[in-house]
């Protein structure tokens, strides 16, 4: 049960995350993330593929801001999403 639980929990984390780099792009704020997206099209991944990478990166971000208790880096994250389609590693 509590699989089940979790796998829904993971859906919605998921997807939230989604909705905000859609958002990201569509607001062009970052300008990275438009930037990433467009570069990653040209190179040809699928939209749903970049958005995923792009999803990691912004949970990657959050879960580092949360350990360390500090403000959303939005200068490591432009970087980060530019670096695309190499994912960050971690930071221990």
């Amino acid at each position: 049960m509590t699989d089940d639980i979790d796998d829904g929990e993971e859906s919605f984390a998921e997807a939230t995350l989604i909705q905000a780099i859609e958002n990201q792009i569509e607001a062009d704020s970052p300008p990275a993330a438009r930037a990433t997206f467009n570069k990653l099209s040209l190179v040809g991944y699928e939209r749903e593929e970049i958005l995923q990478l792009m999803a990691l990166v912004l949970a990657y971000e959050i879960d580092a801001m949360l350990k360390a208790d500090r403000p959303f880096d939005g200068e490591w994250y432009e970087k980060a999403l530019r670096a695309l389609p190499d994912l960050p590693e971690d930071q221990a």
